[in-house]
């Protein structure tokens, strides 16, 4: 029997999907997306004292197709591209020295002087996503303690490590689960990072060329363009945020909603736990990136 060649099958693929391009579909929200391709960004801070902090961020876009034959693409174009998406998520978390699921829709990673985080959104399901993490943080030699509190759509567990102790935070959301793997280092931070005693740090910040408004609750902040872009960088450069763009809140989950200049408002929930402290980074298109700090 003779092997098809990927472009074999993209060829016989094209010729069905121009057959059925007018055939319309019904939405599939657990595989159309709002954008195609990836969006990714990377930023190196190096100081004086020979410290460094590394922030990474990554989104893969998903097709959004109206009719039978851009569906039929989508799915040939994400075949062909799924091994080298595996080969970067691999890379990924070699070089962030943490491990990540394969298939997330959105990763920010962190590495600073006080911190090694990621946060990912994946659409697999809390118990796979949990299985990974107890397995890759065995064969790291991270320890889990007792006492992790696991309830049906969300589970948070304590780890002692060689390094410093280490938390994995998931929770199941909007047919989604959202990991929070950290690490946290020895050195403390100062006033820039550090939240208030018992309380939970939320930093605002805007990287787009366009002004954007972030509503915390029933909170407004507006954010110009680029006021504070680089508040994750250090923690001096936190410290310049203006008060009105640095959070003090009680532990628990709030509703964040964004709005851009061209875009609709998009919301979703955010969970502050506390003595962390998060950047929520606006980026184009109206993502927003949160990245925990420390």
């Amino acid at each position: 029997m003779n092997r098809r060649t990927p472009a074999v099958l993209l060829a016989g693929i094209l010729v069905a999907a121009t057959a059925a391009m007018a055939i319309p579909v019904a939405p599939a929200p657990d595989r159309d997306g709002a954008a195609d391709g990836i969006q990714a960004g990377w930023s190196h801070t190096s100081r004086w004292n020979g410290e460094v902090a590394d922030i990474w961020w990554t989104v893969w876009g998903r097709c959004s197709p109206d009719f039978l034959g851009e569906r039929l693409i989508c799915d040939a174009l994400e075949a062909l591209t799924r091994a080298g998406r595996r080969t970067f998520e691999s890379k990924t978390s070699t070089d962030l020295g943490l491990p990540l699921p394969g298939g997330w829709d959105l990763m920010t990673a962190n590495n600073s002087p006080f911190i090694r985080s990621a946060h990912v959104e994946t659409p697999l399901d809390l118990a796979a996503v949990l299985g990974f993490y107890r397995a890759a943080l065995d064969d790291r030699g991270w320890t889990e303690n007792e006492g992790a509190a696991i309830e049906p759509d969300r589970i948070v567990i304590g780890f002692t490590t060689a390094d410093g102790p280490g938390s994995l935070r998931l929770t199941r959301r909007d047919g989604k689960t959202i990991a929070d793997l950290s690490l946290r280092k020895r050195p403390v931070a100062t006033a820039g990072f550090l939240p208030k005693p018992e309380q939970g740090r939320l930093m605002l910040g805007n990287n787009t060329d366009g002004a954007a408004v972030v509503t915390v609750n029933e909170r407004t902040i507006r954010l110009a363009a680029h006021a504070g872009k680089n508040l994750a960088n250090s923690d001096d450069a936190a410290a310049e945020l203006p008060e009105s763009q640095k959070l003090d809140l009680s532990p628990g989950k709030y509703k964040v909603t964004l709005t851009v200049d061209g875009s609709p408002a998009r919301s979703r929930e955010f969970e502050v736990a506390a003595n962390e402290t998060w950047g929520l980074l606006v980026e184009t298109h109206g993502v927003m990136l949160p990245v925990h700090l420390y």
